[in-house]
């Protein structure tokens, strides 16, 4: 058997590793149109920011150990440049030569991956604008910020050109992960750093309150947010620095931009081939990774999936699901029944010493589609024992199914064990697992790791509560004129008061029930939501009707716009 594997990059290099360990004797090509196979392009804003320092760190393999370990013919700076399914060849260009081959093949593999988004707007093409999607990508940013733009001195004829002898300001455009990492590391280098994003807020798969959080953290850390403002062009000045203009009329000076817009499948080879190409403009795949052809595969970021959570068709440019993707598509060639279970989103981002992090459908695309069948809460746990030092607060937000409990997805923010217990979330999701089966979870226990209910834990049991009816849930966007009641204490009040609340702090409570209307439903605040849910059971057990306004002032805190 002879397989062909377009692209040499996470799911393309992933699934030439496995066939061979699964076939011996197959014949097995694999092309790279670039200069690199396997190299970690998620590790590219931090070669940037020179916290990897050295380039040869990102290869995660070789041309050279594909050769001489896995015995494949590894081409790079090798394109396929057109494809016939029906006969059953692809083109290859070698770049280095120009020569053009016909070669046939028994199987084909697409992972072309997605090009970073570079729309034709005035200037896009001038010296010091960067896209980041290779480590040649990376290398130019690098040099760019070591010589800043005294090269263009040659290049002009004006006698008023003074070349920047190194960026001091760089504009980065667009919000998402790559934008917000390379914002981190353009920082670190001392950059004053300036995000334009189009949308209303950062890290558009986060819910808005949840972005809120990661917004203010940018701030405090000295990274300018211009949100809800799109990109209109770029100028090049005098003195050879840029200036990045927006719709809304405003203007930021740049010695370096970086444009972190998103990225597009690549699906020009497929298209060109008659191959079937999903609405959201990825290849349409099977379960088995196999496209509208049978004999040619398609992984990675190129590829529609399905969502394992809602099974709409989506698009996931994550490194993980890639090299799954190449991992089955090589069983599947073999013979072996592998079978793709679908993406759910699972990331994290490391931003300033705290980590971001979520897993499978958000609360908008729930809303999007139409969904009522959900609930939400909002919980603040310590990362680990509150006795032992170092504990900090974990903003969680978990979403689940009103009718059955099931898990439908998670958000959390903090500066400590953010990523293992959205791990924890996603492995339940994918196993279809419920809030009460978090509630039940069993998982490591020293002070400073976590605690003996662990937030993983706390992720189930509020759920689990909030559905056995134990407590009855409300949201700060839906009081409706409800009766408000704050069992803070005081100094609390005196420093963050909600307007027209009545204060009878906790310890109080069942000694001034008397002060309660029985007519009325009466939401309950404090500063977690913790005493509240106390206060909900006390005023429940005393006829009372209550609830819990859930994540108390810091979900409030959340809502408020910066």
């Amino acid at each position: 058997m002879k397989v062909i594997i377009v692209g040499g990059v996470a799911g393309g290099a992933s699934c030439a590793a496995r066939l061979r360990r699964l076939d011996e004797k197959a014949e097995i090509v694999l092309v790279e149109r670039g200069p690199y196979v396997s190299y970690a392009n998620c590790g590219l804003p931090y070669h940037v920011g020179d916290v990897i320092e050295k380039e040869s760190s990102l290869l995660v393999a070789t041309e050279q150990m594909f050769r001489a370990i896995f015995a494949i013919d590894c081409r790079t700076r090798c394109e396929a440049v057109a494809l016939s399914p029906k006969d059953k060849t692809v083109q290859l260009k070698n770049h280095a030569t120009g020569e053009v081959m016909t070669e046939k093949y028994d199987k084909l593999v697409l992972s072309p991956g997605a090009a970073p988004i570079r729309p034709p707007l005035p200037g896009i093409d001038l010296p010091g604008i960067f896209t980041v999607r290779t480590v040649p990508d990376a290398k130019a940013i690098r040099e760019w910020l070591e010589r800043g733009s005294s090269d263009l001195a040659e290049e002009q004829d004006s006698a008023t050109f003074q070349p920047l002898v190194k960026a001091k300001r760089a504009v980065v455009v667009g919000g998402g992960y790559i934008g917000l990492e390379m914002a981190e590391n353009l920082a670190h280098r001392g950059l004053e750093v300036t995000i334009v994003e189009m949308l209303d807020q950062v890290m558009a798969p986060l819910d808005p309150e949840c972005a809120r959080l990661v917004e203010r953290h940018l701030e405090k850390h000295g990274i300018r947010l211009a949100l809800n403002d799109a990109v209109a062009g770029f100028k090049q000045t005098e003195t050879g620095s840029l200036e990045v203009f927006t719709k809304s009329g405003k203007v930021y000076p740049a010695d370096l931009v970086i444009l972190g817009i998103g990225v597009r499948p690549e699906t020009a080879l497929a298209k060109a081939a008659g191959l079937e190409i999903g609405q959201r403009g990825g290849i349409r795949v099977d379960e088995h990774m196999r496209t509208s052809d049978p004999n040619i595969f398609a992984v990675g970021d190129a590829v529609e999936v399905k969502d394992f959570v809602t099974g709409e068709w989506s698009l996931i440019p994550l490194a993980g699901p890639a090299n799954r993707q190449g991992r089955i598509a090589a069983d599947v060639i073999f013979g072996r029944d592998s079978k793709f279970r679908g993406t759910q989103g699972t990331s994290v981002l490391g931003l300033f010493g705290a980590t971001v992090a979520m897993t499978g459908a958000n609360e908008k695309l729930l809303k999007r589609l139409g969904q009522t069948d959900y609930e939400k809460v909002y919980i603040f746990p310590n990362s680990h024992a509150g006795y032992y030092p170092g504990a900090k607060t974990i903003a969680l937000k978990v979403i689940f199914r009103k009718s059955d409990g099931r898990l439908l997805g998670a958000q959390a923010l903090g500066q400590d064990g953010v990523d293992k217990r959205i791990d924890a979330i996603a492995m339940a999701i994918q196993m279809g697992g419920t809030v009460y089966d978090l509630e039940e979870a069993e998982l490591c226990y020293a002070p400073q790791f976590g605690s003996a209910k662990d937030p993983v834990n706390f992720a189930g049991m509020a759920p689990s509560d909030v559905l056995r009816g134990d407590m009855p849930l409300v949201h700060w966007d839906s009081l409706d004129g409800g009766f408000l009641l704050d069992v803070r204490n005081p100094p609390e009040i005196a420093a963050e008061a909600v307007p027209g609340a009545i204060n009878i702090p906790l310890p109080q409570l069942r000694a001034r029930l008397g002060e309660l209307p029985k007519d009325r439903e009466i939401f309950l605040i404090c500063r977690s939501a913790v005493r509240a849910y106390y206060a909900t059971r006390i005023l429940l057990g005393n006829g009372f009707k209550a609830r819990n306004i859930s994540g108390g002032m810091f979900s409030r805190s959340m809502l408020v716009a910066k």
